[in-house]
């Protein structure tokens, strides 16, 4: 199989989780004690998230570069970026490393149209949601266009993620509000909902609405599995 590279920490909560959701796959599919070839460079942060909230996203496109550059040098042979707000830089890390970067918001929009939604409701970091490299990217390669919350909706939901689950806290209440931000977005005419931000797996989850949720953490795992076990299944090369 081929080793997958995570480029984590943002926050470690989610990181987490892409770790045990790509070790679940590699077992489903291969059983017994199998299990995935990952390698990890996991960032600090707090320094991270006070570089975002300064507007200081050149210091952390150099970060993400080491970081992925790294990766490449211990033997990944695919990159995820296991964040959506940083896929902000992902064009800037691709052209840095040779090795293939698997987008999130690609492998989001495959799920999406599988389904037929063309106006889900985006739910994530303030930067996700306010700044047009999500949107646009979703516009102009897929032909989806993402539905937003209101101002207040979004900062509610920023809070939350910020002060919450990237701290580990998951409060019922703070369930309820993120499901009347989803509900609100329905009346407008939303027909799915993108959970676009990692951590929001652990708040969320398909049974907080009848509207197809789409789990970005989840999907973007799956493809790592499926791009990492494709090269089992190739037929061996013969010599001539």
């Amino acid at each position: 199989m081929q080793t997958i590279g995570l480029l984590g920490g943002m926050s470690w909560e989610s990181s987490a989780v892409y770790y045990k959701l790509i070790n679940e796959g590699v077992r489903a599919r291969l059983g017994g004690l199998h299990s995935a070839r990952i390698v990890l460079w996991s960032v600090e942060f707090q320094e991270v998230a006070a570089r975002q909230a300064a507007g200081d996203w050149d210091a952390l496109a150099d970060m993400m570069i080491e970081g992925a550059r790294a990766l490449e040098r211990a033997g990944a042979e695919m990159l995820l970026i296991c964040t959506n707000t940083m896929h902000k830089l992902a064009d800037q890390v691709a052209s840095a490393i040779t090795i293939p970067l698997i987008h999130i918001a690609d492998i989001a929009a495959v799920a999406i149209k599988a389904v037929n939604s063309s106006r889900p409701l985006l739910l994530g970091t303030r930067f996700t949601m306010e700044e047009p490299f999500y949107r646009d990217r979703m516009r102009d390669k897929h032909g989806l266009q993402l539905l937003r919350p209101s101002s207040d909706e979004e900062r509610l939901v920023h809070g939350i993620i910020y002060d919450e689950l990237c701290q580990g806290s998951v409060r019922p209440e703070s369930k309820a509000r993120c499901r009347a931000v989803i509900d609100a977005a329905r009346m407008r005419g939303a027909d799915g909902v993108i959970l676009g931000c990692t951590e929001l797996d652990l708040l969320l989850s398909q049974s907080d609405s009848d509207l197809p949720v789409f789990d970005t953490t989840a999907l973007h795992a799956n493809a790592a599995v499926e791009r990492s076990l494709a090269a089992r299944s190739r037929p061996a090369r013969t010599s001539p």
